[in-house]
């Protein structure tokens, strides 16, 4: 792991364990896994410890914490949705709850055929589990699903193709965008009360203001600061109070790739119509577009996969299925090839020299993540997935349309 994965690890989640994956992307909210190795292959009958039905359906990326796998779902109640959080038993995939936290009502506008009504990641801080339904609302519960905390209301917004971001625990906050298409604003909550602790209007001058991008924290000459994409813009923000420390602007909306951090350097994605991946510089104060705009890449940028920095290299997917490799101090490319499946919407995760991807259609791939395109070998889950990988202790766990798997070499 590179310095700069390691400040973020222990910024971003204090009670961290190498066995755990609390939030989306893992435990550096970049991708990364330093534990045993993963399976090279996975499918309905390869390298299958268990699978379970998940009631209702959601494309929120599974958690693992301390033997238990969480993630959200949305359930049929008549004409409106149950809402709810529901957790596995890492070793058998029994059900151990599925608890309700809010009921959307009928009438509330409908997600984008590519969305659910339950697609932002929960976290974990270890002593709760946060769960997260956009303009719906917030919740804190307890890791066994028998007590809600609290509940949170105090940040409705218009949604436009439904909600997509997912929180981050910063400090003794918990942070989100609400991008809709009458407000956008970043915004903290007290984790343990569920009081609005600040919000910030981000406006980026975009005609169509909504977005999904999840926030990254980062640290930059000993500050901490949270990276959050909007439409038009990406701006920096101090923990605390939610001051904006600098901003970057760009064409683009519906944000939806989380920013990555390494070899100092944030890279980020601008989102519709024509997208683009940007490498700034996160030093200075107020608008840096001119300044720290280090270089962009156009060909092959993804709009909703996440990137991967990895030893001076950045790895992307596009929504079509290409793949790159880019020098990430220059943004050269060395490779930029066709992967299985069709349509890319789940982010791709790194181990030991090694880079899962897998598509919308269930078909995915190991690659190399060297300067040569390799593709070590092939799977296909023969079921619709747009959820992104977690992977603990040398399992790799799958959300697809309608199952949780659990894989594991055998």
């Amino acid at each position: 792991m590179n310095r700069y994965a390691l400040i973020l690890c222990l910024s971003a989640v204090p009670s961290l364990s190498a066995g755990d994956w609390p939030q989306f992307r893992g435990p550096t909210g970049d991708g990364l896994y330093t534990g045993a190795k993963l399976p090279l292959e996975w499918g309905p009958d390869k390298n299958v410890v268990w699978t379970k039905e998940i009631p209702g359906h959601g494309w929120s990326s599974p958690i693992v914490w301390k033997g238990k796998v969480y993630l959200t779902t949305a359930v049929e109640k008549g004409k409106d949705y149950s809402l709810q959080a529901v957790g596995l038993d890492a070793v058998t995939g029994n059900l151990l709850f599925a608890k309700e936290i809010f009921v959307e009502p009928a009438g509330s506008p409908n997600p984008h055929k590519k969305n659910s009504h339950a697609s932002p990641t929960p976290v974990t801080d270890g002593e709760r589990l946060y769960v997260h339904f956009g303009h719906i609302g917030t919740a804190a519960i307890s890791l066994d699903g028998k007590q809600i905390f609290w509940k949170s209301q105090k940040l409705p917004y218009k949604p436009v193709h439904g909600n997509g971001g997912s929180p981050i625990l910063v400090d003794d906050k918990l942070v989100f965008s609400c991008d809709g298409g009458d407000t956008q604003v970043i915004a903290a909550l007290d984790r343990k009360t569920g009081n609005v602790a600040w919000k910030t209007d981000r406006k980026g001058g975009s005609t169509k203001g909504f977005s999904f991008a999840t926030p990254q924290l980062i640290t930059v000459d000993k500050k901490s600061l949270i990276i959050s994409p909007g439409s038009g813009m990406v701006g920096a923000y101090e923990p605390a109070k939610g001051t904006e420390v600098w901003r970057v602007k760009y064409d683009g909306f519906s944000l939806i790739p989380r920013p990555v951090f390494g070899g100092g350097m944030v890279y980020v994605a601008t989102g519709y119509m024509s997208p683009t991946l940007q490498a700034i510089k996160p030093e200075g104060k107020g608008d840096i577009t001119a300044s720290n705009v280090a270089w962009t890449v156009k060909r092959a940028a993804p709009n909703t996969p996440s990137v991967l920095y990895v030893d001076d290299m950045v790895f992307m997917v596009s929504d079509g299925g290409v793949a790159t490799c880019l020098n990430a101090k220059t943004g050269d490319p060395y490779w930029s090839e066709r992967v299985p499946g069709s349509g890319y919407s789940a982010s791709p995760i790194y181990a030991d020299g090694k880079i899962w991807v897998t598509s919308e259609s269930g078909e995915g791939a190991v690659i190399e993540a060297k300067k040569e395109f390799n593709i070590l070998n092939k799977s296909n889950l023969k079921e619709r997935t747009f959820a992104s990988f977690a992977a603990v202790d040398g399992s790799l766990y799958v959300r697809t349309d309608k199952n949780m798997y659990r894989f594991q070499e055998k």
